[in-house]
C-alpha cells in the first residue's frame, strides 16, 4: 500500500478558517506542493529543503495516530499541506471512514484525483494574483467535477487586495453553486522558518478584515462569507496549532 508523506499530525484543535471554522479537528499535514505561493505560511510542508522532516507513513499508522490524539473518538480529520491532493489518500480516507472519522481536504484545485468524491468536505482554495501563481480555471473545474457532487464542496479565496477581490468575484461567477468564503490574507513570515515562529501584525490583519467587509457590503455581495484566520489571531504563525 502506498505510503503518504506527512509533515505533521496535530490536534485536536479547532479549524481556524473557512466553512468549518471552530470545528474540532485533528490535522494531517502532508509534505510537498505543486505551487510556490509568495505568501505561503507553511513552507516547511512545501519546500524540498524541508523534506528531511517529512515522514512516510502508511494509512494505518496515520489513523492510529489520529485515534491516539482524539482519544479513540470519531473526529473530523483535516487533510492539509502543501497540497494533499498530490498524495495517495484514498486508502486513508476509506480506513478512517470505517472507524467513524470524517474528512475535509484543503487544496488549491490544481489536481483532480478520483478519490475527491470520497471526502466529506472539499475546500477548494484557488490562488489569487497576490500568490504569484497564474490562474488555471480548467484545473479548478476538473477538481469540482471529480468531486461529483458527493462531498460538500466550497470555495475559499485568500484576499489581500483589490486584484484578489476581483479574482474571488470571478471564481464565484464561474461556480455559482458553490458557497464562497473570503479569508483575509496573512502576510508570509519574513523568512522561511520550519518552526513557524514568525509573528503577525494584528492591527494590519484587523484593518484588512474591516476593508474586506466594507468591500463586500458596498457591492451587496451577500452570498459571500468573510472570515479571518481564527488560529492566526489566537496563536500567530506558530506551527502545530
Amino acid at each position: 500500500m502506498s505510503e503518504i508523506r506527512v509533515s505533521e499530525i496535530f490536534g485536536p484543535t479547532v479549524q481556524g478558517e473557512g466553512a468549518l471554522l471552530g470545528r474540532p479537528s485533528v490535522f494531517v499535514r502532508t509534505g510537498g506542493c505543486d505551487f510556490r505561493c509568495t505568501w505561503c505560511d507553511t513552507l516547511y510542508a512545501v519546500l524540498p529543503e524541508y523534506r528531511h522532516g517529512w515522514v512516510a507513513m502508511t494509512p494505518e499508522a496515520i489513523i492510529a495516530r489520529v485515534n491516539e490524539l482524539a482519544g479513540g473518538q470519531p473526529i473530523l480529520v483535516t487533510l492539509s499541506g502543501g497540497n494533499p491532493a498530490i498524495q495517495p489518500l484514498a486508502p486513508l480516507i476509506a480506513s478512517g471512514h470505517a472507524q467513524g472519522h470524517r474528512f475535509a481536504l484543503e487544496t488549491q484545485g490544481s489536481i483532480a484525483p478520483p478519490w475527491l468524491k470520497d471526502l466529506d468536505w472539499l475546500v477548494l482554495s484557488p490562488k489569487p494574483p497576490s500568490s504569484g501563481v497564474a490562474p488555471d480555471w480548467p484545473a479548478l473545474a476538473a477538481a469540482i467535477a471529480a468531486a461529483a457532487n458527493r462531498p460538500r464542496s466550497v470555495l475559499k479565496i485568500v484576499v489581500f487586495d483589490d486584484a484578489d477581490y476581483a479574482y474571488a468575484r470571478e471564481a464565484a461567477a464561474r461556480h455559482p453553486a458553490l458557497p464562497i468564503y473570503l479569508q483575509v490574507g496573512n502576510h508570509r513570515p519574513a523568512e522561511p522558518n520550519p518552526a513557524g515562529a514568525a509573528g503577525i501584525d494584528p492591527e494590519g490583519l484587523h484593518a484588512r478584515f474591516r476593508w474586506l467587509v466594507d468591500k463586500v457590503m458596498q457591492d451587496r455581495w451577500f452570498a459571500a462569507t468573510v472570515l479571518p484566520q481564527l488560529h492566526v489571531l489566537a496563536w500567530g504563525n506558530r506551527r502545530g496549532v
